[in-house]
């Protein structure tokens, strides 16, 4: 019974404390915030390489669910990713920076892929500075729009889109290389 007890209690401060929370943080942030500086607008353009195979891949698979292997889309596969974020399509083309985060195989008749990912940027005015994306890719279509949900650095307070497309596809490996166009209001 004591067990119970302490079980029901824990419960019931685990639903409370949010809402005591959140009555509290209200209450602090009620003050109108204004702010005089206009939002500008960033357009960026950059490619996406995402390297499954070789001694150096830039993106592994860090979780699947038993039936993965059994679906044609993959469906279950977790990829954790660093990849390059280049100034154009070429590998060896100039490093601008990097593709950080994880995407996953969310579709189980069509290859569509959530992804969560944080483009940190290391070059030039944008040196510091990421925006991150969160949402369906479907991988296998032509052009995909993907929202940009937030920032940091130059990019602080970020929304957005980006228009994906794929530049460069191995089918057998998997390898591509994706092409952004991305609209940014900071």
């Amino acid at each position: 019974m004591a067990k119970f007890c302490i079980v029901l209690f824990m419960l019931f401060l685990v639903a409370y404390m949010p809402c005591a929370l959140s009555l509290h943080t209200k209450k602090n942030t009620a003050k109108k915030l204004t702010t005089k500086k206009k939002e500008t607008v960033t357009n960026l353009q950059f490619y996406f390489h995402d390297i499954v195979s070789g001694k150096n891949p830039t993106a592994i698979q860090v979780a699947r669910s038993p039936n993965t292997e059994k679906s044609p889309t993959l469906f279950g596969a977790i990829m954790m990713a660093d990849d390059p974020l280049t100034q154009g399509p070429e590998p060896n083309s100039k490093l601008v920076g990097r593709a950080q985060g994880l995407y996953a195989s969310a579709g189980q008749t069509e290859l569509s892929l959530l992804m969560a990912m944080t483009f940190s940027f290391i070059d030039g005015a944008y040196n510091g500075s990421c925006i991150s994306i969160l949402g369906k890719n479907s991988a296998m279509s032509p052009v995909r729009e993907l929202p940009v949900v937030g920032g940091t650095g130059v990019f602080r307070l970020a929304r957005g889109y980006a228009i994906a497309k794929t530049h460069w596809f191995d089918g057998s490996t998997g390898d591509a290389i994706v092409g952004y166009n991305v609209t940014v209001l900071h």
